[in-house]
Parts: structure tokens; sequence; C-alpha cells
């Protein structure tokens, strides 16, 4: 996965941390389990704010 894979991160995060709610995931702590997991190959330099946001998003859809 490539952080344009959003949905797919946001489904592998679902996953991995089934009982946490994205509403409440900071910026640098869902970097770190993005960066975590087996699936994920980026360059972690490429990731921005946006990009975060974008995923914690569809983290939160996905768990609704």
């Amino acid at each position: 996965m490539r952080w344009s894979d959003i949905n797919d991160i946001a489904i592998e995060l679902c996953d991995h941390y089934p009982d946490t709610d994205p509403k409440y995931v900071n910026f640098v702590d869902l970097r770190g389990w993005i960066l975590s997991l087996n699936e994920f190959d980026d360059d972690p330099e490429r990731c921005g704010e946006k990009i975060l946001e974008a995923i914690q998003m569809a983290w939160i859809d996905e768990k609704n």
C-alpha cells in the first residue's frame, strides 16, 4: 500500500485497531500506526496532514 491507498489503509486500521475510535487518534499516532502496517510500503516523508486527515475520515466511515 501507498499513501494514496486511503481506503485500503482505513480498512487495515479497522482490522488492526478494532477497539479504537479514529475520531480521537492524533496524527502522530496515526502516522506511526500506518507505517507499522505490514502491507504498507511507501516513503514516510511523502505523508502530510491532508493525507492523514483523509485516512482518518475514511477510517471513521469504515467504522460506521
